[in-house]
């Protein structure tokens, strides 16, 4: 597998409530994954180009639905791509709707 760093940047969980969480970013696949308790809970899939990352599909699988997990799942996906030094095209409807809400991500979106 690739690259795999949790959600603070180095191999780690968090504790949120009863679950603990990790997001990874998986090189090989060009997705970011996020698991609850070791099961994969969802994934945001990109391709990358020159120095732009087009974020294109995200889910979060059905029986994790209603957690709350497509934030973190974004969020780390959005800061490691500011750390690469990347833009991104949010063509996923997900990843838009975050950086709507969030204006701090705003200066990543290729202009």
């Amino acid at each position: 597998m690739g690259e795999d760093r949790g959600l603070d940047g180095e191999a780690g969980f968090r504790h949120n409530g009863d679950m603990d969480i990790n997001v990874a970013q998986q090189t090989d696949q060009s997705r970011y994954v996020i698991t609850v308790d070791g099961e994969e809970a969802g994934f945001a899939d990109y391709k990358d180009s020159a120095q732009v990352r087009e974020f294109d599909h995200t889910v979060v699988h059905d029986e994790f639905q209603g957690k709350g997990l497509s934030k973190p799942l974004i969020k780390f996906a959005l800061d490691d791509t500011r750390a690469a030094g990347r833009s991104i095209i949010p063509t996923c409807s997900a990843v838009e709707r975050f950086i709507s809400k969030n204006p701090e991500y705003q200066d990543l979106v290729a202009s």
